[in-house]
């Protein structure tokens, strides 16, 4: 119940998201008093819709995305007469990009203020501080990175060693050791297949030595324990830090989406493989992919901070992400027609320094092959991703 509680939960702050957008386009076509007939979240038939003024307001039937219908968008469509001084296509350049831009600018202004809410009420997470101290020691030596243990897999040299919970390390091959920096250090400078006296201070023991032979995972050296955190908690900032945490979010999660999109052709030999997860491309998702984590991270074991954290920072990521994504100078996206309208403006400049008229519009005729183009590798790909998330799903990390 509680995953497919998370999972209804993605596709509302989905069509809300989509709303979000859509909304920013109509609302400043109104205001510079271009005709929007139509305002629908989602595709397909239409299951009920109502008329206020000049534009029709409704539900589709498929919930996978939404529309603005203003009139006059491109030069190509019919337009009545009597609209024709009110169409998209004859608006000043200024009043085109502000329409044009008003959808990314909703979606990044509201994943601002979500996550400023965010930090004011449910707090950010502290994550503490890695100590020496150990908090369990891992049963075997793992395959790969994934830490897991399969069966027939050698203990690991921590527990051969005699190392426990709670054993506190000072030293590590006769190097002093501070904190889980230090030691983090010292485990790195040492070889595969190398015995290291390492000194521990236990509980109810004293001052022990213990002789474990580091083995080898992916290459590096392997000890087998892992660090007790202390100071990990929840901050509640005010009005300023939660400001600049925002932004520092913001800022972070569009970077990390340019790595993974930059990584994505990289990755799609291995989107149906073990190895997915294990970079940057291979984390991309589809909305399946979105929908199972939010219905993973409602059914997860933790408290209800981290899962409101966590739901809300996948909302942010979806608006980041739709921002972001209509930022790509391609047709149909926002950034296909900005891109459209800059060509105009540096056309219409190199005309007038030259002595000659203005142009005017761009003929979209002659680049509906790359419109085209762009439309299938987009769907194609969102088709991929989308079997992806169905044979080979991401989880939740934690």
């Amino acid at each position: 119940m509680a995953y497919f509680s998370g999972a209804v939960a993605f596709v509302v702050a989905l069509l809300a998201t989509v709303m979000l957008h859509e909304g920013g386009h109509l609302l400043t076509a109104k205001r510079f008093g271009m005709k929007a007939t139509q305002y629908f979240v989602g595709f397909g038939p239409t299951l009920w819709s109502w008329r206020r003024g000049e534009t029709e307001y409704g539900v589709k039937a498929i919930p996978l995305g939404g529309f603005v219908r203003i009139v006059g968008y491109t030069p190509l469509e019919d337009v009545p007469p009597e609209d024709r001084d009110r169409a998209f296509f004859r608006q000043p350049p200024g009043r085109r990009v502000i329409v044009i831009g008003a959808g990314v600018v909703v979606n990044f202004v509201f994943a601002f203020v979500l996550l400023m809410v965010m930090a004011m009420t449910v707090g950010v997470r502290d994550p503490g501080t890695a100590t020496a101290t150990a908090d369990a020691i891992s049963t075997c030596v793992p395959a790969d990175l994934s830490g897991k243990c399969g069966p027939g897999r050698p203990p690991s040299p921590a527990l051969a060693a005699g190392m426990r919970a709670g054993d506190r390390v000072v030293r590590f091959g006769g190097r002093p050791v501070a904190d889980w920096t230090d030691l983090r250090d010292a485990i790195g400078d040492a070889r595969p297949g190398q015995t290291v006296p390492v000194v521990v201070q236990r509980p109810g023991a004293g001052t022990l030595t213990l002789r474990p032979r580091l083995a080898a995972v992916a290459g590096a050296p392997f000890l087998g324990m892992s660090a007790r955190v202390v100071g990990a908690g929840w901050d509640r900032r005010g009005p300023l830090g939660a400001a600049e945490f925002a932004a520092d979010a913001v800022g972070g999660t569009v970077r990390a989406m340019g790595t993974a999109l930059a990584d994505l052709p990289n990755a799609l030999p291995r989107l149906f493989s073990p190895e997915r997860a294990r970079t940057p491309g291979g984390q991309v998702g589809s909305v399946v992919g979105a929908t199972q984590a939010s219905g993973q991270i409602f059914s997860a074991h933790g408290s209800w901070r981290e899962k409101i954290a966590l739901y809300l920072s996948l909302v942010v990521s979806v608006n980041l992400f739709l921002g972001a994504l209509n930022v790509v100078p391609l047709l149909p996206l926002d950034g296909g027609h900005l891109a459209v309208v800059a060509y105009e403006r540096i056309r219409a400049a190199v005309n007038r320094a030259r002595g000659r008229p203005d142009s005017g519009t761009v003929d979209l005729r002659r680049i509906m092959p790359l419109t085209y183009l762009a439309v299938i590798v987009l769907v194609g790909l969102g088709v991929l991703l989308i079997i992806a998330d169905v044979v080979n799903p991401l989880a939740v990390p934690g």
